[in-house]
């Protein structure tokens, strides 16, 4: 290694190109030309600086792959132990070794790039490698001892804290270097201790980043609405806001990492804070005599006119509006029933007709053991129309706020929209045992069909928690089902879903208490039919 150096530092005199027309060559002679030696050869003019040229990038080359090979020899072993205080997080976990090992590897590459000895660069080489290694094992014993403040810091991170909570995000940083020095120092007790000031600051940094996500846009509007006096013209829904916001901010300060709630009273604070601003107009507009209270109705009925005439549906406003919405709720859901039951049908179609036009076709191709076969396809056929006859006699049984019928395949699904919990109970109240009654006939109709029963909550809640209500609810009914109604248990299971299978938004009320539901699905067996 030693003597790569040395060639390394040979004078440039050692390979010299001649200004004139002699080549000198640096290590030994050339054989004679024509009884001259090199020092006596004539070089052609035409041929100077073309092996000049080439001369000086040969060299160049030769210098530049020696400095690559003999940086890669001298710097192997400390460049390994950088990389793993790297991959550790060192530069964090532990500052001091971390920097004076960079230190002496920078002044290393230094020393290389101007020259000096050997000796030099592998002393500092070793500093560094051993400021590495120290490093490396202090960032394992910090990431050990400091896991906890260590997770917390990171929850906060990804929660944005240090862009929208940095005056806490900075002081945590601050208690979390000094346990970090402490700790690197060998004081273990008073790193601790900076370890749990920084964890608590961390956790406050997170709670206030979180607050910010969700909740600074409805204080934005409500000191927008402040400034506009909108508690004089609008007081009912501007406090209706407020109150969203109080039980959005509790939810967040109960259980930080079940955002859904939250975030949706936060929606609803902030829809109403618009709407509170809104009506300020409207009623300012009253007050100041640009709008009459008589063209402020003429306006909301011109809307429900407009709907009702989309619906054909003749609008009397005579006695106000109520009876006239009443009318075009029914609708709307009349529509939405009549809707699910054709796409139920046309895709029973399509399913059908595939199957058929599969199966004739195998049968096309055969010829013995047909006429048994399209027998069986036929009887198949005659099974799934039964199926159809029997869904529409279980669909008349009920009453639209007892229960939807709906189809999927040849299952029957009861959605019973008429049981409904109170809040985390699992208990069947008295109240729902005539709906019941009404379940037991439906089933008679499929006497040998197997039953689910599914259990559904809104996403309100814990992910877990809700699996779990739901599932003892769905219990619940099938206990029921089994003692009362005298369904044999083997036909009967349960399954809880909790949240994953909305029906409809959980953004809203009504939405919300469409999601929480019981499911029964028949599925009838088309061979014993």
């Amino acid at each position: 290694m030693q003597m790569r150096a040395d060639w390394l530092q040979r004078p440039s005199s050692d390979v010299t190109l001649s200004t004139h027309s002699t080549l000198q060559l640096p290590y030994g002679q050339a054989p004679p030309v024509n009884g001259r030696g090199p020092e006596e050869m004539p070089m052609p003019r035409f041929a100077t600086r073309p092996l000049s040229l080439l001369l000086c990038l040969l060299t160049l080359a030769a210098a530049t792959a020696g400095a690559q090979e003999l940086r890669a020899a001298l710097f192997e072993d400390a460049d390994a132990a950088r990389a793993a205080a790297q991959e550790l997080q060192a530069s964090l976990f532990s500052p001091r070794h971390w920097e004076r090992g960079v230190k002496d590897y920078e002044a290393a590459e230094a020393g290389l790039e101007r020259g000096r000895s050997v000796d030099y660069i592998r002393g500092k080489l070793a500093d560094a490698e051993q400021e590495f290694r120290e490093a490396a094992e202090a960032a394992e014993l910090a990431r050990i001892t400091l896991a906890t403040v260590i997770e917390t810091r990171q929850d906060a991170r990804e929660a944005e804290a240090p862009a929208r909570s940095a005056p806490i995000w900075e002081d945590a940083e601050e208690q979390f270097g000094d346990a970090i020095r402490e700790l690197e120092s060998g004081d273990l007790q008073d790193a601790q201790e900076r370890a749990g000031e920084a964890e608590s600051l961390y956790r406050d940094a997170e709670l206030s980043a979180i607050k910010s996500r969700y909740l600074s846009e409805t204080r934005r509007l409500l000191e927008e609405a402040d400034r506009a006096r909108v508690e004089r013209y609008a007081p009912i829904t501007l406090a209706r806001s407020k109150r969203l916001l109080q039980q959005a901010e509790k939810e967040l300060n109960e259980n930080r990492y079940d955002t859904d709630l939250p975030r949706s009273l936060a929606r609803q604070a902030n829809y109403e804070a618009r709407h509170a601003i809104r009506l300020a107009d409207v009623v300012r507009d009253v007050r100041d005599d640009e709008l009459t209270v008589e063209e402020l109705i003429l306006s909301w009925e011109r809307a429900l006119t407009a709907v009702a005439g989309a619906a054909d549906i003749v609008p009397d406003l005579v006695d106000g509006s109520e009876e006239l919405t009443t009318e075009l709720v029914a609708y709307v859901e009349n529509l939405r029933s009549r809707n699910q039951s054709l796409e139920q049908d046309l895709a029973d179609s399509i399913s059908r007709v595939a199957e058929m036009e599969e199966e004739l076709r195998i049968l096309d191709e055969r010829l013995g053991g047909a006429t048994e076969e399209r027998r069986e396809l036929m009887e198949r056929l005659q099974a799934q129309n039964r199926i159809r006859e029997q869904f529409a006699q279980v669909e008349k049984m009920f009453e639209r706020d007892e229960a939807q019928v709906f189809r999927e395949g040849n299952d029957v699904t009861l959605r019973l929209v008429g049981l409904s919990f109170p809040s985390g109970s699992a208990s069947l109240e008295a109240e729902h045992y005539p709906l019941m009654e009404k379940v037991e006939a439906a089933i008679n109709v499929f006497p040998r069909s197997q039953l689910t029963v599914e259990g559904h909550t809104d996403s309100y809640g814990g992910d877990e928690s809700n699996v779990r209500l739901s599932q003892a609810r769905a219990d619940a009914v099938m206990q029921y089902m089994i003692n009362a109604l005298r369904v044999p248990s083997y036909r009967l299971s349960a399954t809880g879903y909790g949240e994953t299978r909305p029906i409809a938004s959980n953004e809203t009320a009504d939405g919300r208490a469409r999601n929480r539901r019981i499911d029964i699905v028949i599925s009838p067996e088309l061979d014993d039919m």
